[in-house]
């Protein structure tokens, strides 16, 4: 499953020169990445309530080409792995109207409570746990194809 979220670079996105800063691909990434939730069937609040929260273990972020002021980008995102305590996003993010993705990347997050101790979510959340394995994109993964081009 692949949710495809569109954003236009604001001006308080850019620096000097027009172009976004390169702080500003991580929150685009939370942008598909709670699209995709949504997608799936549940929000993060849906799974915060269930006392459960997602926090970021690792980010990775490739840049290939500049994104400017009021561009219109779409920012795809796929699951790329779940396991019972963890989840791997990939993401592209291409100018609307490109076949080559401007950046590319992929970010590794934790199944905790709220005690920030990891919850075997196959075990102790299975509906929940189905509905991420079902998601997990095995066909076309984002990162390995865009890498390739």
């Amino acid at each position: 499953m692949i949710s495809r979220s569109k954003i236009k670079v604001r001006y308080a996105e850019t620096d000097q020169m027009g172009i976004a800063h390169h702080s500003n691909y991580p929150i685009w990434y939370e942008v598909a990445r709670t699209d995709l939730m949504k997608k799936m069937g549940m929000t993060y609040t849906q799974i915060e309530e269930q006392g459960l929260i997602v926090p970021l273990l690792e980010l990775q972020c490739k840049y290939i080409s500049a994104a400017y002021f009021e561009d219109n980008l779409i920012v795809e995102a796929s699951l790329k792995n779940a396991t019972a305590v963890k989840l791997e996003f990939e993401y592209a993010i291409f100018r609307e109207g490109d076949e080559k993705p401007l950046n590319v990347g992929r970010t590794l997050h934790a199944l905790v409570g709220k005690d920030l101790r990891p919850v075997n979510v196959k075990k102790e959340y299975p509906e929940l746990y189905q509905k991420l394995i079902s998601a997990v994109e095995n066909e076309s993964p984002l990162l390995e194809e865009k890498k390739e081009e």
